[in-house]
């Protein structure tokens, strides 16, 4: 029998640079052997995330042939922690002000322990091939923990891929948009749906145009908003599958606020974030108070007042600091 040497397979870890440079700004990549691409200073953020999704899409392995890339590195990318652990997922992270991007494998601990960095909402890329003679067999979804997760890794997501001056009313609307978004970028989000945000869709339309996230196709009018997302990375998430528009649903369902005073967005993405981080049985949650205020767009003088606020509405039963990490404890109240 003639053995057959295995050659390994190269590493998933892509990374852009954008070089200012004699007559403008150049996109550079470490993977590619041509020259760099010349991009504008409004369109550098999404050539790089673009570039770094057509590398992730062209390399589709199973699970279980995905390994922690920063470990391999000696974890020189975040801060020093207690090792790998947890599932690989795809995360993108951003040093040096945005002016380089990388997009690689790492496990949940290192993902956790990343500065600037949020992971890429991991569903099936492409889903399994049937028989034709094979009938689709009909199972119950589970629902809740995967709409919970969901969302909390969208909202990660989106703090990387927004500029951190967006407002929460329009990190709101970016939430529906990437959930709800089909297979060719388009996005329809009725009328009902934007008023149960309690937003002026308009200037967050505009808010999002101008961070060049997405271009409004028509609207909003009596019947809605039609737009088309420029964030081409959320095409490796599997758009339009029904669990994406189930957790959409959940974030709308969850937020909405159950009476007057409760509608300041700040309020209601907090609560969003606390509820997709929380036991759905206790209601008990944790996570790094750097991270609540990064994901949510929140001001470090602004975090505490706004828990207090939702403290104060018995939506937060009861919160604490942990004086050693500087991790937040929480507890969600009984109408959660």
């Amino acid at each position: 029998m003639k053995l057959h040497t295995v050659c390994p397979q190269a590493p998933r870890t892509w990374t852009v640079e954008l070089r200012c440079q004699t007559g403008g700004i150049f996109l550079v990549c470490q993977h590619c052997p041509q020259d760099g691409q010349r991009v504008t200073a409004e369109s550098a953020r999404s050539a790089a995330l673009a570039h770094l999704a057509r590398h992730a899409r062209g390399d589709l392995r199973a699970p279980y042939l995905r390994i922690c890339q920063c470990h391999d590195r000696g974890c020189r990318w975040h801060r020093r922690h207690r090792g790998c652990a947890g599932p690989i997922r795809l995360l993108l992270a951003c040093e040096r002000g945005g002016r380089i991007w990388r997009l690689a494998d790492a496990c949940g601990a290192c993902a956790a322990a990343t500065a600037q960095a949020a992971i890429v909402p991991d569903t099936l890329l492409a889903a399994p091939l049937r028989p034709p003679s094979a009938r689709p067999r009909h199972t119950r979804r589970r629902r809740g923990p995967g709409e919970r997760v969901r969302v909390g890794e969208m909202l990660s997501y989106l703090a990387a891929a927004l500029p951190a001056d967006v407002s929460a009313g329009a990190r709101l609307l970016a939430l529906q948009c990437a959930l709800r978004t089909n297979a060719y970028m388009h996005v329809e989000l009725p009328a009902g749906l934007l008023r149960g945000l309690h937003i002026d869709a308009a200037e967050t339309c505009y808010e999002l145009e101008r961070a060049r996230w997405l271009n409004v196709v028509s609207g909003p009018g009596a019947s809605g908003v039609a737009a088309k997302l420029r964030d081409v990375t959320l095409l490796t998430q599997s758009p339009a599958r029904p669990d994406r528009r189930r957790a959409a649903d959940w974030a709308l369902r969850t937020g909405r606020p159950a009476r007057r005073g409760q509608t300041e967005h700040r309020l209601w993405l907090l609560r969003v974030y606390l509820a997709a981080h929380s036991d759905p049985s206790s209601g008990e949650g944790l996570s790094e108070c750097d991270r609540i205020i990064r994901d949510c767009g929140l001001h470090d003088q602004g975090f505490h007042s706004v828990l207090m606020r939702l403290a104060a509405t018995d939506i937060v039963e009861e919160w604490r600091i942990c004086p050693d990490s500087g991790d937040v404890r929480w507890r969600l109240g009984p109408g959660r």
